[in-house]
C-alpha cells in the first residue's frame, strides 16, 4: 500500500512538472483534475484499509493488526494531504502570475489604447444621448405651442361665431321691436283715421224730417 502511494506521488510529480510548462493555456482545469485523482485515490485506499480492519477481527492478534493498519492509512493519508497543499500553493502561485499578466495586459499600450477609445465612446454615445433628448424636448416643446395656438385660435373662431350669433340675436330682436312699434302706429293712425271718418259722417248727415202733424 505504501509503494502504491509512493508510486502515485511519483507519477502525479511528474503530471504537475508537464503541467507547469502549460500553466498559461489552463492550469486552474489542470490542478482540479489532481486534486480530483487525489480524492478518488483517498476513497480508494479507505476502502482498502476498512478491508483490511475487517480481515483483522478474524485474527487473533486484532489490536496489533488493527495499528499496523491505522500507522500505513496515517502515512497514505498524510502523503494525500501533503499533494493536496502542493496543489493548492501551486494554485494560489497560478492565480498571483495570472493577476499579475492581466495587470500588466491591462497596462499595456495595446490596451491602454483600447480603453482610450473605449472611453472615447462611450463619451460619444452619453452626448449624443444627450443631443438626441435635448431634440425631443425641442420637438414636444414645438407640439405643446402649437397645439396651445391652435386650442387659443379655436377659442378666438368659438368667441367670434358666439358673437355674431348674438349680433343676428341683437338685430332679429330690435328688427322685432321696430316692427311692433311700426304696426302699433299703424293701428293707431288706421283707428284716428276711422275715428275721424264716424265725426265726419255725423257731422255731413241731414236732419231729420218732422214728423206729419195728426189730421
Amino acid at each position: 500500500m505504501k509503494s502504491f502511494a509512493f508510486t502515485f506521488l511519483l507519477l502525479w510529480s511528474s503530471s504537475f512538472a508537464g503541467a507547469q510548462t502549460s500553466a498559461l493555456n489552463g492550469p486552474v482545469g489542470n490542478i482540479d483534475a489532481q486534486r480530483a485523482a487525489i480524492s478518488a485515490e483517498r476513497s480508494r485506499l479507505e476502502a482498502g484499509f476498512l478491508t483490511e480492519d475487517a480481515a483483522c477481527y478474524k485474527k487473533f492478534a486484532v489490536n496489533s493488526c488493527l495499528g499496523q493498519v491505522n500507522t500505513r492509512r496515517r502515512e497514505a493519508m498524510a502523503d494525500l494531504r501533503r499533494q493536496e497543499i502542493l496543489l493548492n500553493d501551486e494554485e494560489r502561485k497560478l492565480k498571483g502570475a495570472q493577476q499579475i499578466r492581466k495587470t500588466e495586459e491591462k497596462s499595456s499600450p495595446e490596451k491602454l489604447q483600447q480603453e482610450a477609445e473605449r472611453r472615447s465612446k462611450a463619451v460619444e454615445d452619453y452626448q449624443g444621448r444627450l443631443t438626441r433628448e435635448k431634440d425631443k424636448q425641442q420637438e414636444r416643446g414645438v407640439a405643446a405651442a402649437n397645439e396651445a395656438a391652435a386650442r387659443e385660435a379655436n377659442t378666438a373662431k368659438l368667441q367670434a361665431h358666439q358673437k355674431k350669433i348674438q349680433a343676428r340675436t341683437e338685430r332679429q330682436a330690435d328688427t322685432a321691436g321696430k316692427a311692433k312699434e311700426f304696426e302699433a302706429r299703424q293701428a293707431e293712425a288706421q283707428e284716428r283715421r276711422a275715428q275721424h271718418e264716424a265725426d265726419q259722417l255725423k257731422r255731413a248727415k241731414p236732419p231729420a224730417k218732422p214728423l206729419p202733424l195728426p189730421q
